[in-house]
């Protein structure tokens, strides 16, 4: 049996065929060979992996159009050697990048080597006389050029005849072939629908492109012979094509780019050079130890033949750094690299915090090294783009990644086809969880409410079961956030390639396809919080002139440890989680030593040694070693095995082992595997007992590698990392107003995260300005030691207007509201524009109350179309400001109430005074801070003031009704819980805004503080 046309669910909605379904199907059928046809190259390499494995030879075709004489035309073409495997690669290229349908003639004469051409029966070739057409193909391919009938579930279409005689004029032989798309007949339903979510159009628009047949599956071999029957010669043909294609797909080369040196340049002496000269540059008086390692490194280097790879990450880096592009000190296991800190690579001495080579680079097991980068999320397409102009933009691209029908995805996009109404598609969304993992099944298992929907309707049990058969198909392409391609020729000549975002290509394949051919993927990742220590930065230089270095900060800051001990770590990287606090609050670091422990030890497993480590730490426990040679190992994260680094050294210093053995017993070991255990436990002890050790010693030891192999964490990385966290600690403990202004500019849009800050803003004293058209700029800003709210903090108003208000105000100040719209022009200043500023306070400046301000906008609006209706130069500009301005409008002022309001919707939080504030200043009692819930031990009574922000209303597993209600007061937010017996007491008194008096009990569960209501007041 051969299957000469499957289209697989790699081409996007187009085919609902899964490898992992086909393949048991084909190996059933006994299939001797199967193509892949597809309308990109999308899914090849996972198909011809796939057929490897079953034993089936595996034919790479491509479902493409042919341009001749102004129409376009269907045909399939087949890789029949490595030549038209490569022409394969080229054509889908060209017609990706260059937006075109069709390949035109020019194309095909050029790239026709090693290709065969099969003309499918298809209307297009048959409407009226296509024999020229066939003619040019013929003459292109010669014998490699044949038709191809089908039958789908053995009818022929009313114009197979024809198309013979026409195959037969031109003197083409005929194959049978049979077009699938997906796996089984009764799939037919599932697949158009996958198509019509493609086209996003529902199945009964008349606009829908229909399939032409209900029976495009992948026949049995019983069913395709029978349908050829009277033609057995087509099925021979078929199955000589399929046979005569050789093609072999080159996996696992070194396919590593080349940094351009002059003509006889020697490589090992550049690199020695340039590091030995930024070595110097970083520790002037190095020793020896730091160019032995510099020797060592080097050497292993050159052997594995990666002296280009790292000369050109030297150099965008270079890049970088002269344009004040800000990157992060290092990340991953390069951070353990001397080369990489002498090329200025990484900012982590890798010496100075014991960090080792071969858990980066291990000369034992070679595997392409893997620098990954971080830079400043703003910037990062600027070093991206270097890139590509450097190394030419054919030999560069950016990685595709395919976004999958998720669960919920699927869910909503099969109704929308289904034409469901929008309350359905509502109820769908509130019923099925975002939570990563969730599947069809898992959600109809946990919620009964969806499993009752369902079966209400006959048509809602039909879009369950399609919407399950299209569930994880891949949906759309998009572009990987970091991963960057460099070739050492056009990237053509190993994958196909598509047109990208910003003038730069993306690869139709995704990373892991690219790793097998051989090709260098480097990671260029945008951080977001190095973008904002260079907001503070500029922010700090603006104001004082001052340009922090942040390399050069002193790692032995005795109040930034104080503030870290405190865990006062909003807006700091890696340390801002509640449990990340409390640990810090433990551990009391006073080192940066003990912020790469915390890094380290802060996630699921061993965060179980934070206590250990720090009763050590304070000298409230013994530190215990098994073995006095482990002292010298351990001593630094007090006897507990933290990092993978020290596993190798015990490895090392009990065993014997070199680094680099080491390190495959650490990857070994973290398996668990019991063989490999016990194989690797004969081996240490080996070692050990000839270094002088006793088997019992060196047992214990090695048990004491496997407890902690899963645990340990790079230290490279902790240490990398942890100077982000260190920096950002360093600036909010000494320059607090720049460090807060920055973390506001990064928080636009957030109105929790935002309250949340200006909370901790105000409880330290400093003062926050409202937002100003005369003194506010684009974002948030430091005026004499307060922080200014930017005018893009005001919600509603354009990024245009800002920006023209900003630009006029270059020119002078705004003298009053009317000159603002004199100087703007109308298309900026609208009633839309302007009234949430107004609200927001930001044209307090001329003096009036803000009644006044808004019952004159539309006047000024008025006076903007007449004077300046646009940015041409008005008819009255010469006239200048004495042009006939109107007079404000008086009205009575805003009350107190209404103001804040109008605050609230305009900026998304109270800024004059909280309304809670003034009601507890009225009511003149005790009441608990919501902020401080989390500090109160559980189960202690409280009573709480504040306004309902949500209400959210359940039942329980018995049906009684019950509420969740979030409470807003000066402070902050708290979730107070309503039981059954309280919601049916107090359910009257829970609406929108309204202030409550709440006393009850304070409940601490998975790191979330609520507050069981016991009583309400109003």
């Amino acid at each position: 049996m051969v299957y000469p046309h499957i289209s697989t669910s790699a081409d996007l909605l187009k085919s609902t065929v899964r490898l992992d379904e086909l393949f048991p199907f084909l190996i059933e059928q006994g299939t001797a060979s199967a193509a892949i046809v597809n309308s990109k190259l999308y899914g090849i390499l996972p198909f011809w992996e796939a057929c490897h494995k079953a034993g089936i030879h595996g034919v790479v075709g491509l479902s493409v159009f042919i341009e001749f004489e102004e129409q376009e035309y269907p045909a399939v073409l087949y890789a029949q050697s490595n030549a038209g495997y490569k022409n394969l690669l080229k054509i889908t290229s060209a017609l990706s990048t260059r937006d075109k349908a069709a390949i035109p003639e020019q194309w095909l004469k050029a790239y026709r080597q090693g290709l065969i051409c099969v003309i499918p029966d298809k209307a297009e070739w048959v409407m009226t006389d296509r024999s020229e057409a066939v003619h040019f193909l013929q003459e292109i391919f010669g014998s490699f050029c044949y038709g191809s009938i089908e039958r789908p579930g053995g009818q022929r279409n009313n114009h197979e005849e024809a198309f013979i005689a026409l195959c037969e004029t031109e003197g083409l032989q005929m194959m049978a072939t049979q077009e699938s798309r997906y796996l089984h007949e009764g799939d037919a339903f599932s697949h158009e629908v996958a198509s019509a979510i493609s086209q996003g159009l529902k199945m009964n628009d008349p606009e829908r492109k229909r399939p032409a047949h209900q029976k495009a599956h992948v026949p049995s071999a019983e069913e395709f012979s029978s349908w050829f029957s009277d033609r057995p010669e087509w099925l021979q043909i078929t199955r000589q094509v399929l046979e005569s294609c050789n093609v072999t797909i080159p996996l696992n080369q070194q396919l590593l780019p080349v940094f351009p040196l002059p003509d006889g340049t020697d490589r090992s002496t550049y690199i020695w050079d340039l590091c030995t000269a930024g070595l110097a540059e970083r520790i002037p008086n190095y020793g020896e130890t730091y160019l032995e390692r510099l020797k060592y490194e080097l050497s292993v280097i050159r052997k594995m033949g990666f002296i280009d790879y790292f000369l050109i990450v030297s150099d965008f880096m270079k890049f970088a750094r002269d344009n004040d592009i800000l990157t992060g000190p290092g990340r991953g296991s390069s951070a353990s690299s001397l080369v990489a800190y002498s090329l200025r690579i990484t900012d982590v001495d890798p010496l100075e915090h014991d960090l080792l080579f071969e858990r980066f680079l291990n000369p034992e097991r070679v595997t392409l090294p893997d620098i990954d980068i971080d830079f400043a999320d703003h910037r990062r397409h600027e070093v991206v783009e270097y890139v590509a102009k450097k190394y030419g933009e054919v030999r560069t691209a950016q990685i595709i990644t395919f976004g999958t029908l998720s669960a919920k995805a699927v869910a909503r996009d099969t109704a929308r086809v289904f034409g469901f109404e929008p309350e359905e598609l509502d109820a769908i969304s509130k019923m099925i969880s975002n939570r990563p993992g969730t599947t069809l099944r898992s959600a109809l298992k946990e919620n009964k409410r969806l499993n009752d929907w369902i079966i209400e309707k006959e048509e809602r049990k039909k879009w369950f079961k399609t919407a399950l058969k299209l569930e994880g198909l891949p949906r759309h392409a998009s572009t990987h956030a970091a991963g960057v391609i460099l070739s050492p020729t056009p990237l053509v000549d190993h994958v196909p390639i598509e047109k990208g975002n910003e003038g730069i290509y993306i690869t139709q394949w995704p990373m892991a396809e690219l790793e097998a051919v051989g090709l260098l993927k480097m990671d260029f990742l945008g951080l977001r919080n190095l973008t904002i220590l260079e907001q503070i930065r500029r922010l700090l230089f603006k104001d004082t002139k001052k340009w922090m270095d942040y390399r050069k900060l002193p790692l032995m800051d005795a109040e930034t440890y104080a503030l870290l001990a405190q865990g006062d770590t909003t807006g700091i990287f890696q340390l801002e989680s509640d449990g990340m606090r409390g640990a810090l609050r433990q551990i009391k670091p006073t080192a940066f030593g003990d912020i790469v422990a915390v890094n380290a030890l802060f996630r699921p497993g061993p965060m179980e040694f934070i206590p250990l480590y720090a009763r050590r730490k304070h000298g409230q426990e013994r530190v215990d070693y098994i073995h006095p040679l482990l002292e010298p190992i351990l001593k630094e994260t007090y006897g507990i095995i933290v990092y993978q680094e020290q596993i190798m050294q015990i490895a090392s210093r009990i065993a014997g082992f070199s680094l680099g053995e080491a390190d495959l017993l650490r990857r070994a070991v973290s398996k668990k595997k019991r063989e490999i255990l016990d194989e690797e436990r004969k081996h240490f002890t080996q070692g050990a007992v000839k270094k002088g050790f006793s088997e019992s010693e060196a047992s214990q030891v090695y048990d004491l590698i496997v407890r902690f192999a899963d645990y340990g964490f790079p230290k490279s990385h902790a240490v990398a990392y942890s100077m982000i966290s260190y920096q950002l600690s360093y600036m909010k403990t000494h320059y607090a107003v720049y460090f807060y202004a920055a973390l506001l500019a990064n928080s636009a849009g957030n109105a929790e995260k935002t309250a949340q800050l200006l909370q901790e803003i105000k409880d330290k004293g400093i003062p926050v300005l409202p937002p100003s058209v005369q003194k506010s700029r684009y974002s948030f800003s430091v005026e004499e030691g307060q922080i200014r709210i930017g005018l893009n903090a005001v919600k509603g108003v354009p990024g245009s207007a800002i920006k023209a208000l900003l630009a006029a105000r270059k020119e002078g100040p705004f003298s009053s509201l009317y000159a603002i719209a004199e100087r703007i022009s109308a298309i900026h200043f609208t009633r839309k524009a302007f009234e949430p500023l107004a609200k927001a306070g930001a044209l307090d400046d001329f003096g009036l109350d803000r009644a006044t301000v808004l019952a004159s906008l539309d006047s000024a609006v008025k006076h903007a179309e007449l004077v300046k209706p646009n940015e041409e130069p008005g008819l009255f500009d010469e006239m200048g400001s004495s042009f006939m301005k109107p007079k404000y409008i008086q009205a009575s002022p805003i009350p107190e109430t209404l103001k804040l309001d109008y605050e609230k919707e305009a900026l998304g939080f109270y800024l004059s005074t909280h309304p809670m504030a003034r009601e507890k200043q009225q009511r003149n009692k005790p009441y608990t801070d919501l902020k401080n819930l989390k500090n109160i031990q559980d189960r202690k009574s409280v009573t709480v003031l504040g306004m309902v922000d949500d209400i959210k209303r359940i039942r329980t597993k018995k049906g009684d009704a019950m509420a969740f209600v979030s409470l807003q007061d000066d402070s902050g937010q708290a979730s107070v819980t309503l039981f059954p017996a309280e919601y049916a007491k107090y359910n009257h008194l829970l609406e929108s805004h309204s202030v409550l008096e709440v006393q009850g009990t304070v409940e601490n569960r998975n790191h979330k503080t609520s507050v069981i209501c016991k009583t309400i007041h109003t």
